[in-house]
């Protein structure tokens, strides 16, 4: 269970282990990191950010102060400093120098040599969030607007972990957030809160599953539904179901693109002719770091019709990485006539990609690639984010 915030500011007279926390916790704001990592070994222990998806090394503390820092992250974040046999989660929030603060969620896993702790950033949307903000084009951006405006049906966004699924659903909510809609979502957990929708977080020990939230709902007179992830049967069931009679509805799915997903939900239990009727779109993404605009630089090597591309080099405002932020890379497939006599029929995801391409859907990696002739990303990357296809 999730401890109740915590907040401390920096004092003039901290321990070495309390310095050297508010030092991991500044650096890794001014980087930008999502999570930072704190990982022991048998004679040594280092502390890990992830940046840009990436992790880095950015300390390698002297090994006598790794329990005093552990535990001190654990206290901050009401865990029981006692038990290092199991995982446990927590939550803390500092006041950080400069005025910012601090928002995590806390997780220790027992490991051969200690406990690892994961500390993951949890942040306020940017108020600019927008379709074009997440990487979608105009002609994708119109078909994902369209959908998540019609009075229902289901919107499914695909991915991988960390390929940015959350922050999608979170701008589509965003968008349809207003006075005259009821709008509630079921995560697991919440990380953003967003002021005016009903935030629910999964409890599974409690029996507060994704499936007992969507019925919940249904009894809520709700007009917008959004469920963190389809896992199993009886959640997509209640989600189709709750699609068809007259609610919009809103989730994610592990697929490797958007036509899979079809497949995907079948293979769950979701009869055809209940789909068909009841999707609307499908978008599948990924993130792709972008390249550093002050250090990035032509290739000397050109694709196949000549162009060269650029490719990262690495300067001090980039941390000598090359890479400064990211952004998605979309597939975005409308749901039309012909696809759902596809879905009807049962015909093989082969099948749904092709019908879907002649109506103007692109593979993910030609998506990716267009990024590289923007020069917003390297091939490297491009390959990197789409190499499962």
């Amino acid at each position: 269970m999730i401890s109740p915030s915590f907040r401390e500011t920096p004092s003039d007279h901290e321990t070495p282990a309390v310095s050297l926390l508010t030092d991991t916790l500044r650096e890794a704001a001014e980087r930008g990191a999502s999570d930072i990592h704190v990982e022991p070994s048998e004679h040594a222990w280092r502390i890990r950010l992830r940046v840009d998806g990436a992790l880095h090394v950015l300390k390698r503390p002297p090994p006598h102060l790794r329990d005093a820092f552990v535990t001190r992250i654990k206290v901050l974040a009401r865990m029981d400093i006692a038990e290092r046999r199991v995982p446990q989660d927590g939550r803390l929030r500092l006041n950080l120098p400069g005025g910012r603060i601090g928002d995590y969620r806390v997780n220790s896993l027992p490991t051969l040599f200690g406990e690892k702790l994961v500390l993951r950033r949890l942040e306020a949307l940017p108020p600019d969030l927008s379709l074009a903000s997440l990487g979608l084009d105009d002609a994708q951006g119109r078909a994902v607007e369209s959908a998540i405006r019609a009075p229902h049906g289901l919107v499914l966004v695909t991915g991988p972990t960390g390929s940015g699924k959350t922050v999608s659903l979170y701008c589509f909510l965003q968008m349809l957030n207003a006075e005259a809609r009821n709008v509630s979502s079921v995560e697991d957990p919440v990380e953003i809160q967003l002021a005016g929708i009903n935030q629910v977080s999964v409890r599974e020990k409690a029996g507060l599953t994704f499936a007992v939230a969507l019925r919940a709902f249904k009894r809520q007179d709700p007009d917008v539904i959004m469920v963190g992830e389809i896992r199993d049967a009886e959640t997509a069931d209640v989600a189709v179901k709750a699609a068809q009679t007259g609610h919009l509805v809103l989730s994610t799915l592990h697929t490797n693109d958007a036509p899979a997903a079809i497949a995907r939900l079948i293979d769950i239990g979701v009869a055809p002719y209940n789909l068909a009727s009841a999707l609307k779109l499908v978008t599948a993404q990924r993130l792709v770091r972008k390249l550093c605009e002050f250090c990035r630089a032509p290739s000397a090597l050109a694709l196949a019709d000549g162009f060269h591309p650029f490719e990262p080099r690495g300067c001090p405002a980039c941390h000598g990485v090359g890479y400064r932020g990211r952004v998605g890379v979309h597939q975005v497939m409308p749901v039309s006539d012909e696809l759902r006599e596809l879905i009807v029929s049962r015909a093989a995801t082969h099948a749904i990609a092709r019908a879907a391409q002649a109506q103007g859907m692109p593979a993910l990696r030609d998506a990716a690639f267009a990024r590289v002739r923007e020069g917003v990303t390297s091939v490297a990357e491009a390959v990197d984010a789409t190499e499962i296809e």
